[in-house]
């Protein structure tokens, strides 16, 4: 898993980048109560906005940590929205993205050079 200063992760696997938000970016937005997700077949860059989360303290735009194409959102978050808060880092992913280059990955940051951001 890599992290961004904007409070996005990534983990890849095969050439395909899962993102969320972290666990941090989470607490610090309370509850999640609406999603607005990028379209599937999107091309992005990295560092562009692609999602809008919005909670009962805050809305926050969500940038996508790499470039690539958007190849699948998670449609449970219809129904499940929850899952942000509750797996932020897991079940509560938002989209996955073919990643464009790879080598983009090496640029974020390692787990403990994120935790030592935010602490």
């Amino acid at each position: 898993m890599r992290f961004t200063e904007s409070h996005e992760w990534i983990k890849v696997e095969n050439g395909i980048g899962t993102v969320g938000i972290t666990d941090h970016a989470q607490k610090e937005l309370g509850e999640v109560v609406y999603v607005e997700l990028p379209s599937v077949g999107k091309s992005v860059k990295a560092g562009d906005e692609v999602a809008v989360l919005e909670s009962t303290k805050a809305a926050a735009d969500i940038y996508s940590p790499v470039s690539g194409e958007i190849v699948e959102i998670n449609q449970k978050l219809g129904d499940f929205i929850h899952q942000i808060n509750s797996s932020a880092e897991g079940d509560g992913w938002l989209f996955k993205i073919k990643l464009a280059d790879n080598a983009e990955t090496e640029k974020l940051l390692k787990k403990e050079d994120y935790l030592g951001l935010v602490q």
